[in-house]
């Protein structure tokens, strides 16, 4: 039987406008507040932003049928997705207005598998170091019995938003 699923975004040009105009923690709480669109990525597997501190952010994610690999359990590109959400969002945390970032590198540990049964997942992010041109972060998912389930670590390149 043929399952469907319809996935539904907001114009993500309306929250990367806003991205330069606001210090990275104000904008991250705006998106949370629902009053900036989340990332289209985010509506297609199904992740939200729950928390935002400075340094530190949480996505909540529940896995289904469609974050499935062929051999019936979530496909590693999702965790990856979640950890690399996660690390680069507790960096954008701590950026002042006018300074962007992007990811130079992800190395990721999955550890247990996720399906279905495993119900609710958290992806933790936290900034370990900030510099003036790098920073990095680490992120975990974690099952409700606060299992790790996988681990990253993410350096990230910081510049000034371009004009």
């Amino acid at each position: 039987m043929a399952r469907t699923r319809t996935v539904e975004w907001e114009d993500p040009a309306a929250s990367a406008r806003a991205a330069g105009t606001a210090a990275g923690l104000d904008f991250l709480r705006e998106i949370a507040a629902g009053r900036l669109p989340g990332p289209p990525i985010a509506a297609l597997l199904g992740f939200a932003l729950e928390e935002v501190e400075d340094g530190r952010v949480v996505f909540s994610f529940e896995p289904a049928e469609e974050h499935y690999n062929p051999i019936g359990s979530v496909h590693g590109g999702v965790y990856a997705t979640l950890l690399d959400s996660a690390a680069g969002c507790a960096v954008h945390s701590t950026l002042p207005r006018g300074t962007a970032y992007t990811s130079l590198d992800l190395s990721t540990r999955f550890l247990r598998p996720i399906t279905v049964a495993t119900g609710k997942v958290r992806a933790v992010g936290t900034v370990l170091t900030r510099g003036r041109r790098t920073s990095l972060a680490e992120a975990g998912l974690y099952d409700a019995q606060d299992r790790l389930l996988g681990h990253a670590t993410s350096t990230c390149m910081l510049f000034p938003v371009p004009a």
